[in-house]
């Protein structure tokens, strides 16, 4: 209105004044690096849909840890594929399993960074669901319970922070009480809280092996029209105890983020997912976007929607290039 007294270029007329200025900033610590670990492989194995990410070995998993730690990452977020799957995912309880096996390698060579671990079946069954089938349905109360022991098996390996991904109703509570009542009151729940039935998870159900073998995920994940939906799951996972609540996906989902921070003064994380990774991948690929440019801006796009902590399969790239800049 005050042309030409006030002109806003003025402030973007060299880079170091746009640094000045800058409202949203990124740095490696903003991030959580998902690390796939596998009993199914011997040596770091490329995912073909992730260009740049690989299936691990137990063995190969506390060098991913330092790698990131070193890069700033203070936390990496640990999904495992056992060597054998059966109906109840009875190998995601074991002792000596391949997460519990990681969490133990990652603690013990970098004590220092942080250890999240997914909690859920759909790595371990035969049939991909994310919990215990009855009826060609999933039994959401009986899923508490194996979801519960998987949790807490993760927290006696040494996990920082449990992170249950499955959706199922009042599993928050369940895995709460399940670590207070064995003395893990100070393990952390970060709750995938709105995690939507979203096409962006191909590449990842291919990491893992956990497609459907029937069906699909409608009944348990968020349908993506919904939004007031989302902060009433918010509000559910807050009440029974989570400590971090996050939307997954990202991208396709800034609002739900923008509404989840003005609605909870809570850390809130955003899961930028294996699909809207390997788009970024191809995009670069092709030569029609760059890569360093269109990764930084999409993280950068999250967490100027409200997410405090970004889960991302770029978290070595980005802090790369944040510590170039």
């Amino acid at each position: 209105m005050n042309f030409p007294v006030n002109r806003p270029r003025r402030l973007r007329r060299t880079e170091t004044l746009r640094k000045l200025v800058q409202e949203t900033r990124l740095h490696p610590a903003d991030f959580i690096y998902p690390v796939f670990v596998s009993e199914l492989v011997t040596k770091p194995e490329p995912i073909k849909s992730m260009p740049g990410v690989s299936n691990l070995p137990v063995s190969s998993v506390s060098a991913a840890a330092r790698e990131a730690h070193q890069l700033g990452i203070q936390c990496v977020l640990l999904f495992g594929t056992p060597s054998k799957k059966d109906a109840t995912g009875s190998e995601s309880l074991k002792k000596d399993g391949v997460i519990q096996r990681a969490v133990h390698e990652i603690k013990s060579a970098v004590p220092d960074i942080l250890v999240a671990t997914d909690v859920c079946l759909c790595e371990y069954t035969d049939h991909g669901h994310c919990g215990i089938v009855r009826n060609n349905d999933v039994d959401n109360d009986v899923t508490l319970d194996v979801l519960s022991r998987q949790a807490l098996s993760h927290a006696e390996a040494g996990a920082d922070i449990v992170a249950p991904s499955d959706m199922m109703d009042g599993r928050v509570g369940a895995i709460r009480e399940a670590l207070d009542a064995n003395g893990f009151e100070q393990t952390a729940i970060m709750s995938y809280s709105a995690k939507y039935c979203s096409a962006f998870y191909g590449p990842f159900r291919e990491a893992v092996g956990s497609a459907p073998k029937f069906g699909d995920r409608k009944t348990y994940q968020m349908d993506p029209p919904n939004a007031r939906e989302a902060l009433r799951e918010i509000e559910m996972d807050l009440v029974e105890g989570a400590d971090i609540v996050m939307v997954k996906p990202a991208l396709a989902y800034l609002d739900i983020i923008r509404q989840a921070r003005d609605c909870f003064d809570v850390t809130l994380a955003a899961y930028n997912v294996s699909g809207e990774y390997a788009m970024v991948k191809q995009a670069a690929a092709s030569g029609i976007a760059e890569e360093k440019r269109l990764t930084l801006e999409i993280l950068t796009s999250i967490k100027r929607a409200g997410a405090d902590i970004i889960i991302t399969y770029h978290a070595l790239d980005a802090a790369k290039w944040l510590q170039e800049q």
